[in-house]
């Protein structure tokens, strides 16, 4: 008996260990080739080519940048807190790798597959703030720290509406385990009384991942770079990784929330042979457009109009819908058994 426990114990072992490699090596290739279609389909937007010379279509592209920034030297400006200065870029890296440990791909893909996974997503998103602080701090430059206080009340002003949202999608669905937020009934009124918090939602992710319009904390024409402006080479590269990954993170857990999931979308259940995880990549790859789409079109907002939006208007929508919601499942007994 002791025999099979330890065999069963090492296999779990082994299968967290691979499936971690999978992700983490995945997601890597992810943000590199997101970087290349980013630059593509704004190329396309706005008549150029776009990446084209560093390989067949510029493929290897992702891969010169690469190299070119982790070979190049680290400069630590003299009066800068060494130890913090190269800590935040690691703290905000990892952080945008370990969300991943709840998010399931598939029916059975997900690493952790926890009944508080969308508190654990809140709890990671949440210490992405003390990063950015730390980094503004230990630069020791005026321009580094405003773009991190910048940076800072922006991700906490939103996540308060997306909090809000959230719990719009859990009142219709009864958990907080997201493979059953998946799987979840949701007929069309809900889907439909849902949609609006959808396009809220979306609108926050682009200001929690600092993305234009809301890329404030980077404002070149006002405070020259943000928060990195003081670093280079690899710990510039590790902010540049965590971004990109905290866009497909943002548009995994918007996929995850409101789209279904793995599932086939509305309308394609004929489909249901195809894997569960080429639907979530799809999906995810359409939220990511949505990203890229904003930045080629939208002018940047001034701050005011930035933190008036989260305040002003997008935290007393959320509360009133969290009450309508909440009173339609009531008045029509929908509320999940």
């Amino acid at each position: 008996m002791d025999l099979i426990v330890s065999i069963w114990s090492d296999y779990w072992i082994v299968r967290t260990v691979v499936f971690t490699l999978i992700t983490v090596v995945g997601l890597l290739i992810a943000v590199a080739y997101l970087t290349y279609a980013e630059r593509k389909v704004m190329g396309a937007m706005q008549r150029r080519q776009g990446p084209m010379t560093v390989g067949p279509f510029g493929l290897l592209q992702p891969i010169a940048d690469g190299v070119k920034l982790f070979s190049k030297e680290t400069i630590i400006p003299s009066q800068a807190h060494r130890v913090v200065f190269l800590l935040a870029p690691m703290i905000l890296f990892a952080l945008s790798l370990v969300a991943w440990v709840v998010i399931p791909f598939d029916k059975g893909w997900v690493l952790a597959n926890i009944n508080v996974g969308v508190l654990y997503l809140f709890a990671i998103s949440s210490m992405g703030v003390y990063g950015v602080i730390m980094a503004g701090w230990a630069s020791n430059s005026r321009y580094a720290f405003l773009g991190a206080l910048r940076s800072a009340s922006q991700m906490v002003s939103y996540e308060v509406s997306m909090g809000l949202i959230i719990v719009c999608v859990l009142l219709t669905t009864g958990s907080l385990n997201l493979q059953e937020i998946v799987l979840a009934p949701r007929p069309f009124w809900i889907q439909a009384m849902l949609f609006p918090m959808f396009v809220v939602f979306l609108i926050s992710i682009l200001a929690e991942t600092n993305r234009a319009p809301f890329d404030l904390p980077e404002g070149e024409s006002e405070i020259t770079g943000g928060f990195m402006v003081e670093y280079s080479a690899m710990a510039f590269a590790l902010f540049f990784l965590g971004e990109y990954a905290n866009m497909i993170l943002m548009s995994a857990i918007t996929v995850t929330l409101f789209l279904g999931g793995w599932l086939p979308p509305f309308g394609f259940e004929f489909l249901a042979f195809v894997p569960g995880i080429i639907w979530f990549a799809l999906k995810t790859a359409m939220i990511l457009f949505v990203f890229i789409w904003a930045r080629a079109t939208l002018p940047r907002f001034r701050y005011d109009q930035l933190m008036r939006l989260g305040w002003k208007v997008f935290l007393p929508l959320t509360l009133f819908w969290v009450v309508f919601v909440a009173g339609m499942l009531i008045t029509f007994d929908a509320l999940p058994k």
